[in-house]
């Protein structure tokens, strides 16, 4: 029971960063969609009524989806096209992993929030709606995901080295102890944080594909949508 402890908080911080996140979406997609400004403490108070259980069906799902994919997109660059075996190998796990994404991913929280769905139907209608307008390839490049998780570490660290100087100078005996938890506890603030642009691009991406003629909308997702279809030409 005590080995399962830590993957269990783990699991709580992460329903609680999708709670936020569906949160914000939910206020972001009303700005972009209607430009109507949501009161947070409704938004909040119908994502804890509503979505908190596509918050933890999400937690599981998307860590699992993402888990994959990034192994495919490593698997595809390492076997290349030299090797006709590996090929077909990379290809048939490259098309799981594509097909796992379409039932969890993190845009779903967009749709499960806003409309109350359960979070594996909308992970489906927003990955659809993604193909129909061919934003998939801008999505693919998306490194929100990434950047939300270096400022993680990156505060990790920073709390590391506070914490750990401060205990290296009062209690030498606790030096590793509270650097992990000063670690782990920066890392989850600043994810926590991070919860609020990560929702942002993701509003901003389900509401362009459901009107990309919507005149709220410049012109930065048509012309990265050219400049990606220029680079696979």
């Amino acid at each position: 029971m005590q080995g399962q402890e830590p993957n269990t908080q783990f699991e709580t911080r992460k329903v609680i960063k999708n709670t936020l996140q569906v949160t914000i979406a939910r206020i972001k997609y009303m700005h972009f969609a209607c430009g109507i400004d949501y009161d947070p403490r409704v938004a909040f108070h119908d994502t804890i009524k509503h979505s908190i259980g596509s918050a933890c069906v999400g937690s599981a799902l998307c860590t699992s989806t993402e888990s994959h994919s990034g192994s495919a997109r490593a698997t595809s660059l390492m076997s290349g096209d030299t090797d006709e075996f590996m090929f077909s190998c990379a290809d048939c796990y490259s098309g799981v992993a594509s097909r796992l994404v379409t039932y969890g991913n993190r845009w779903g929280f967009v749709h499960a929030g806003v409309y109350n769905k359960r979070f594996v139907q909308a992970s489906m209608d927003t990955w659809e709606m993604f193909r129909r307008v061919g934003l998939e390839p801008v999505i693919d490049s998306d490194l929100t995901s990434s950047f939300c998780f270096l400022c993680g570490v990156a505060g990790g660290a920073i709390c590391t080295l506070v914490g750990g100087s401060w205990t290296l100078a009062v209690h030498k005996g606790y030096a590793t102890e509270v650097s992990i938890y000063a670690f782990l506890i920066g890392y989850f603030m600043c994810r926590f944080a991070m919860a609020w642009p990560q929702a942002c691009v993701s509003a901003y991406h389900v509401v362009y594909a459901e009107n990309p003629q919507n005149l709220r909308f410049d012109s930065t997702i048509p012309v990265r949508i050219q400049e990606l279809q220029r680079y696979q030409a």
